[in-house]
């Protein structure tokens, strides 16, 4: 009864409705009374911002939150830090700082992203780092950077580098899916399904798509949860879909899978994944498609098959490194190899995981990212296979950091969330977003309005490309994939400065797993490689 009652007059409206009813009281009593006009100009102007509220499409605070909503913007006019601290969440306890938000918001909305005084880091902390510059840049004509995956394959696929992360439909509202594949087809860059497989709104606006399946092949499966070639074939041949992503782990909860509970499986929610309506769905911690690197490679040629020659690769988040290890011997021993990895980092995000999984298990994008670069290099397959990235990438220097340490391009879900509005409340679990962002009340996510936030999503990539773009230049060079580890430079703890070529996971020559001693190679590499086996992922 409460809920019901919550639906038709929400708690969140408590301000207006009660303005709106203090409005015809005062009315009645000028009528009636002669007395009362002061109050009914005070409630009428109150309704009327209520009013004005609900109907605008600008701010989806306002639009959720009629009236009381202004009190976010005024404290936030008065005095910035309590944003920060009291409407944001502290710094220390969010994952983005302010500045990095702020920068979101400004090139999402078109506006400057220019600030005044310097820096906004401390130069001399442990950590900071910066990128060397020449002081003979170059010239680059357009910041439409692009890479070609598959090259081999029957339908290769020229990618933007710089796309949108796996977030399912089901995590995030219709209008928010609606958006994000609107500003993707206005910038022609990929928008990535994550596990909850092609929803209808997916397909509204015909934005490219990269189908992410899971280990509950949602979209792709039997009755019985196990993959079904049939229900693949006819998403896969959708010309929207242009390449499809196996997924064995997410970098914020690695090894957990997950279940969505019965309640909240909507009807557009189990059209989408292929469930009924109503009943728990579940997400296995592991494939049952196969089960050895052997079966894995085997099964990923087969999807590249079926789906007509798209490229077909696999994201995970790198755990044991002899798993690892063993899918690239596998790769050597069957010769099929993937035309893509995404490399998902520990740092990554998600709407719900156990604590203890989002800080504490998985491996860092930086240490994952480096060792898959170093190992496709170490048995001479880097330059058959494209690496993605996803762990928190906001700005340009994120990206070019990432492309110096080995990834072709890089995949971002906060940032588009921010994009569209989100303000990191950190209510995605509940169903109410105050941004309409991840829920799927009807009425919350009513305050995101489609084409206003495609707009944003689309200005947000551009102008983050462009100042990758101006980046390139500073630095000399043509493109992103020619800046290297040695180009950016972190000062350390011991007051040591130092490029990320001498810090990291130190670079494999080509080939040199195949011909080189193991005594010369990083310990990573002489203890775990032997121990990798192709017909198994166990030691």
């Amino acid at each position: 009864m409460l809920n019901y009652l919550n639906t038709l007059f929400p708690v969140r409206y408590t301000v207006f409705f009660l303005s709106a009813l203090g409005l015809l009281l005062s009315i009645f009593s000028v009528v009636v009374f002669g007395a009362g006009a002061l109050g009914m100009l005070g409630f009428g102007l109150l309704a009327g911002l209520g009013i004005f509220d609900v109907q605008q499409s600008k701010s989806s605070i306002l639009r959720n939150y009629p009236v009381i909503g202004h009190l976010r913007f005024m404290l936030e006019y008065v005095r910035p830090e309590i944003r920060q601290y009291f409407i944001e969440g502290d710094s220390e306890a969010s994952p983005f700082s302010r500045a990095q938000r702020s920068l979101v918001y400004q090139r999402a909305k078109g506006e400057s992203d220019k600030h005044p005084f310097g820096t906004q880091l401390s130069v001399y902390a442990e950590g900071y780092e910066w990128m060397n510059h020449s002081v003979a840049p170059s010239t680059v004509d357009s910041h439409d950077f692009r890479v070609t995956i598959g090259a081999a394959t029957a339908q290769p696929y020229s990618a933007s580098v710089f796309n949108i992360s796996a977030m399912s439909f089901g995590a995030l509202s219709a209008n928010a899916i609606l958006a994000l594949n609107a500003g993707a087809r206005r910038g022609g860059f990929a928008h990535d399904t994550g596990e909850g497989s092609i929803s209808a709104h997916h397909r509204v606006n015909g934005g490219d798509l990269i189908w992410e399946i899971g280990s509950g092949y949602f979209g792709c499966r039997n009755d019985d949860g196990t993959f079904s070639e049939e229900k693949f074939i006819a998403n896969a041949g959708d010309p929207q879909v242009k390449m499809i992503e196996l997924k064995l782990s997410q970098g914020a909860k690695p090894g957990h899978g997950g279940v969505l509970p019965g309640p909240k499986v909507t009807q557009e929610i189990a059209d989408a994944r292929g469930v009924p309506m109503g009943v728990d769905c579940v997400s296995p911690a592991a494939h049952s498609a196969f089960s050895t690197p052997v079966e894995m490679m085997h099964f990923i040629a087969h999807l590249r098959t079926l789906s007509g020659g798209k490229p077909t690769g696999f994201k995970l988040c790198i755990g044991h490194p002899w798993e690892w290890f063993a899918m690239v011997k596998a790769m050597r021993a069957t010769g099929i190899t993937p035309d893509f990895i995404v490399v998902d980092g520990a740092e990554g995000g998600t709407g719900a995981a156990p604590l203890e999984f989002t800080d504490h298990v998985g491996t860092p994008l930086q240490e994952g990212l480096m060792l898959v670069h170093n190992t496709l290099r170490g048995v001479g397959l880097r330059h058959k296979i494209k690496i993605g990235c996803a762990g928190k990438v906001v700005s340009a220097f994120d990206m070019a950091r990432l492309m110096a340490l080995g990834a072709d391009w890089c995949n971002s879900a906060r940032g588009f969330m921010f994009a569209l509005g989100c303000i990191q409340a950190q209510h995605c679990h509940t169903g109410q977003c105050p941004t309409g962002v991840t829920t799927q009340d009807p009425l919350r996510q009513m305050s995101l309005v489609v084409p206003d936030k495609a707009t944003r999503v689309y200005h947000f990539h551009q102008q983050t490309l462009h100042a990758l773009k101006e980046m390139v230049q500073a630095v000399g060079v043509g493109h992103p994939r020619e800046i290297t580890a040695h180009h950016i430079v972190r000062r350390t703890g011991d007051g040591k400065v130092q490029s990320l070529a001498r810090m990291v996971l130190n670079s494999l020559p080509e080939g040199a797993l195949l011909t080189e001693e193991l005594a010369s190679l990083p310990e990573i590499y002489r203890h775990h490689w032997p121990l990798a086996q192709a017909d198994r992922f166990s030691l």
